[in-house]
């Protein structure tokens, strides 16, 4: 099975609820700003059922050029980790 592309989420989802294909595209870009938004500021966004989006700062670390073997410095830098919920877990393993 492929992945989903937007347009065919947008499309299932209009088939089983009954709205317009504008409708869900709307409701999905406004979930997406949403979650940045809550992310940049907030540090997290859950969404229920699925999991959260967690805002993490990363120390900085050695690590080796594996061309060379050379010792370097990583520094330290945020990332967005997403945490699958337990009833995702549960349903999908």
């Amino acid at each position: 099975m492929a992945k989903m592309t937007k347009a065919q989420l947008v499309r299932e989802l209009a088939d089983k609820t009954g709205h317009s294909k504008k409708d869900i595209e709307a409701v999905l870009d406004t979930l997406t700003t949403m979650a940045y938004k809550h992310v940049k500021g907030d540090g997290e966004f859950v969404l229920p059922g699925f999991g959260k989006l967690v805002k993490m700062k990363r120390p900085a670390r050695q690590g080796r050029n594996p061309a060379t073997g050379e010792t370097i410095q990583i520094p330290a830098k945020t990332v967005v980790k997403f945490r699958v919920a337990k009833a995702a877990k549960d349903a999908v393993l």
